[in-house]
């Protein structure tokens, strides 16, 4: 059923109309896009293409929780520059100030997977469930460092798979229309059976919770 509470307009979550007639409470985040945009604004400037590996590898070698952002922020939704626009976020924050590529790709994946913690404890107030972890689905679940992180952030697990979420859905209802598949259960059981899941425990949570009480206050979100 949808959910219709104040609450749930206050925290500007939706409700998409799915398949036989059920709805998926939805709260849109912003995502990898500041990944994406800032790769791109640094390939620009460097007249070449540049491997996620390597950025990746970058991030790892850079300390952690230096500077956090809201990756919802509306300054983030589409800026001429990503990487100044983070600056500027960090700056005007009073943080340190990410300066190499590095540091500003471990500041966007760090405040992601806060940014998710905190979305999943607003779905389980509005939904009145608590989830024993998390299932990530999509192209960026090849972000290892992200599955890693968002763990750590939630404290739970985070099951990552599989990546191709959208066009298995399509071919999910065209299984059952055309009855190879007797309903979304069977179908569902069909799908788990044919695709990997990667498990990714939840690793130095007392940190993590640490710099999510530093996240809020940072970013005002209660």
């Amino acid at each position: 059923e949808p959910v219709l509470s104040e609450h749930a307009r206050a925290l500007n979550f939706t409700n998409e109309g799915g398949v036989y007639g059920t709805y998926r409470l939805l709260k849109n985040i912003m995502g990898l896009w500041l990944l994406e945009e800032s790769k791109r604004a640094w390939e620009r400037e460097g007249g070449s293409k540049l491997a996620y590996s390597d950025l990746l590898g970058r991030a790892a070698a850079s300390e952690p929780f230096r500077s956090l952002i809201d990756p919802d922020d509306m300054r983030f939704l589409n800026p001429a520059h990503m990487p100044s626009e983070i600056a500027a976020y960090c700056r005007e924050t009073g943080q340190p100030v990410p300066a190499s590529d590095g540091e500003i790709v471990r500041c966007v994946l760090e405040s992601l997977a806060l940014k998710y913690r905190y979305v999943l404890e607003k779905t389980q107030e509005l939904s009145e469930t608590v989830y024993d972890g998390l299932h990530m689905v999509g192209g960026g679940i090849q972000n290892e460092m992200l599955c890693r992180f968002t763990a750590g952030a939630l404290g739970k697990p985070v099951w990552a798979g599989p990546a191709e979420g959208s066009a298995l859905g399509n071919l999910a209802v065209q299984f059952i229309a055309s009855g190879e598949a007797a309903d979304i259960a069977g179908v569902r059981k069909l799908i788990g059976e044919s695709f990997a899941v990667n498990v990714y425990a939840p690793d130095d949570s007392g940190i993590w919770e640490e710099q999510y009480g530093t996240w809020r206050e940072l970013t005002g979100l209660q």
